[in-house]
C-alpha cells in the first residue's frame, strides 16, 4: 500500500508539472506511448480501450483510456485510469466476452486514483 501510495504522489507532482487537467494528462500519456487498443464493436458502452505504459521521471506507469459511445452517435467520450501492470493482460482475456464486465472488473477499481472517470450513479 505505501508503495501504490508513493507511486501515486510522483505521479501527482509530474500531472501538476506537465498538465493542468484530465484532458492534458490524456494528451500527455498519448504523446509518450502509441497504445494497444483493444475495440469493443459488439459493447453497447464502450468503444475502445487503450492501454499505455509511461516511464515518469524513471518509474513505469500504467494508464487505460477509455472510450464511452455517446448515445445516438459515432463519436465517444475518452476518459483516462491510473492502472496496475497487470491491467491489459486481464482486460485482454475478458473483453471479448463483454467489453463492459471487464470494464467493471478490471479498469473501474481504479477510478479514484486519478479522479478523471466519469460518475456512474
Amino acid at each position: 500500500m505505501k508503495k501504490i501510495t508513493v507511486l501515486i504522489s510522483i505521479l501527482f507532482s509530474c500531472i501538476q508539472v506537465y498538465s493542468q487537467s484530465c484532458e492534458e494528462l490524456m494528451d500527455f500519456v498519448k504523446s509518450k506511448d502509441y497504445g494497444t487498443t483493444y475495440t469493443s464493436f459488439d459493447s453497447e458502452a464502450i468503444s475502445k480501450v487503450t492501454f499505455y505504459t509511461v516511464s515518469i521521471e524513471y518509474q513505469t506507469h500504467y494508464f487505460a483510456i477509455v472510450c464511452f459511445k455517446k448515445e445516438y452517435s459515432f463519436s465517444c467520450n475518452e476518459y483516462i485510469y491510473q492502472v496496475s501492470s497487470s491491467t491489459q493482460s486481464n482486460y485482454s482475456l475478458d473483453h471479448y466476452d463483454s467489453a463492459g464486465k471487464a470494464f467493471w472488473k478490471h479498469i473501474q477499481p481504479y477510478s479514484g486514483n486519478l479522479d478523471c472517470s466519469p460518475s456512474f450513479n
